[in-house]
């Protein structure tokens, strides 16, 4: 098995009900551009399961909902796989300086931001795209968790 390593970019932060990111002052020419665009995709760490037997788990019921069939981690966007990446699409609010404000990203305060990408609609956006019945599924639920 081969390991990378990865750097953290900047945090998650959370103030007053609002969504920030801060970039690490050493990045902040890394922005110049972002403001063009829309949206972002933001890469972020799951701080808050990087421990062995997150890392080891490989099925969970999505959204934290027993109902919902066994599935595999990369049939799902559960936090809790072998490389704790997370990935959302989001709105931007707004930028300045070091800091960049964002419509409703679902990760948590302190989350470690390893990258952002530019939200591309002419590449990123597939409206054929499908999925499974329990995506759409009432009362799925926001949340994944383990299996038992």
């Amino acid at each position: 098995m081969e390991k990378y390593e990865l750097w953290s970019v900047g945090r998650v932060r959370h103030p007053g009900g609002q969504t920030i990111i801060e970039i690490d002052p050493q990045y902040v020419p890394a922005l110049d551009g972002l403001a063009g665009f829309s949206h972002v995709w933001v890469i972020y760490w799951f701080h808050e399961h990087d421990d062995p037997q997150s890392r080891q788990l490989l099925k969970v019921h999505p959204r934290n909902n027993p109902a919902n069939p066994l599935t595999g981690v990369f049939g799902t966007r559960s936090p809790r796989r072998p490389n704790l990446i997370g990935l959302s699409a989001v709105r931007i609010l707004g930028i300045e300086n070091n800091l960049i404000w964002l419509d409703k990203l679902d990760a948590r305060e302190g989350t470690p931001v390893v990258d952002l990408k530019p939200y591309l609609p002419g590449i990123d956006l597939h409206p054929e795209a499908t999925t499974p019945a329990w995506v759409t599924r009432a009362g799925s639920g926001p949340r994944e968790t383990q299996a038992h």
